[in-house]
């Protein structure tokens, strides 16, 4: 894993990059992190797409200013699907396009926020998206999936933020007729993909880590990544 600087219209800024092991060329997926930003967690889930055989890109959406500069910006563009934020990751999206090593196809995948920022971006360019619990579920659904990529989609069933987010998403991805994988984990709250600080409290407050839905939901995006970005376009 190495720190990059991504070119971004309004300048660069710093992404994480892993490259897997062996000769390439391989698809990329750019992953956008939860509200909390870069940490050892982020790290990790690179890493392990890095191991699945895919080019990570993880733009730092947080950059310019820090987190508490920065969340509420980041969160006013995910709510108007404009901004800056959305610039810079289409921007590490290009960045691994012109990568030699990308095979020509990539994909997105993010958590929380990141999650929303991938269904937003869905019909931007990308060859599939896997948002986690990626709840509330973007406005305007119906008008921001028209036109999405094939999505795989992880809800943890004990979500506070999640009520009738998957069965949402399902009906307006089957209406616009998008492949889709879409699943809740029953016993599994919001984040449950994110190995945080402060689990205890975190379960409480309906989330929290849970290795058995992490390890289910990983399994199946890494089969629809395989079936939608490894034929080089």
């Amino acid at each position: 894993m190495t720190t990059i600087d991504v070119a971004t219209p309004d300048g660069p800024i710093e992404a994480l990059l892993d490259i897997p092991e062996g000769p390439g060329p391989w698809p990329g997926v750019v992953v956008v992190h939860d509200a909390i930003g870069y940490a050892a967690d982020m790290k990790a889930i690179s890493e392990r797409i890095a191991d699945a055989g895919y080019l990570a890109v993880s733009p730092n959406l947080y950059s310019r200013g820090g987190r508490a500069r920065c969340i509420t910006r980041v969160f006013r563009e995910l709510l108007t699907q404009r901004g800056r934020a959305l610039d810079d990751i289409l921007a590490a999206r290009d960045h691994l396009l012109g990568m030699p090593e990308c095979s020509g196809k990539v994909g997105i995948a993010g958590f929380c926020m990141g999650g929303q920022f991938s269904l937003v971006l869905s019909p931007k360019g990308f060859g599939a998206s896997a948002p986690f619990y990626g709840t509330p579920l973007p406005r305007h659904l119906e008008e921001t999936l028209s036109g999405a990529c094939p999505i795989v989609a992880s809800f943890g069933g004990r979500d506070p933020l999640g009520r009738g987010a998957p069965d949402r998403l399902r009906r307006v991805v089957e209406h616009h007729d998008i492949p889709h994988d879409v699943k809740t984990y029953p016993g599994a709250g919001h984040s449950f993909a994110n190995n945080l600080p402060a689990q205890p409290l975190l379960r409480i407050a309906g989330f929290g880590y849970n290795e058995a839905a992490t390890a289910d939901a990983w399994a199946r995006v890494f089969a629809f990544f395989g079936e939608h970005l490894q034929a080089a376009g």
